[in-house]
């Protein structure tokens, strides 16, 4: 339970660093753009768009962490009907593929 925690915090922490660092960068690159520097622009559009990228993979990790229903697997039954014909079939078609190859000599 612990490290669960433990990892929990530090996906929020690294969401939380991500996070100023994009808005910190958006503000530096929206005053540089506004004073002229033409290439800040293309900045100004990227990092708020990897800021919301940022906030997808924190949900993305966040959800990985959930615990997850436990699907009932129904056991295999030997004498399933079914599965003795397909096993047998499929023992029929290796006995004819094994008989159709000649011995190379």
């Amino acid at each position: 339970m612990k490290s669960k925690l433990s990892h929990s915090w530090r996906t929020h922490l690294g969401l939380f660093f991500a996070e100023s660092i994009c808005v910190s960068a958006f503000i530096i690159e929206i005053s540089r753009a506004l004073s002229g520097n033409t290439l800040s622009w293309a900045y100004v559009v990227e990092w708020p768009v990897l800021g919301v990228y940022a906030i997808y993979m924190w949900r993305k990790l966040l959800r990985d962490e959930e615990p997850r229903p436990s699907i009932d697997a129904r056991p295999i039954e030997d004498d399933d009907p079914q599965l003795v014909a397909w096993n047998d079939y499929l023992a029929q078609v290796h006995r004819d593929d094994q008989s159709d190859q000649k011995p190379s000599s």
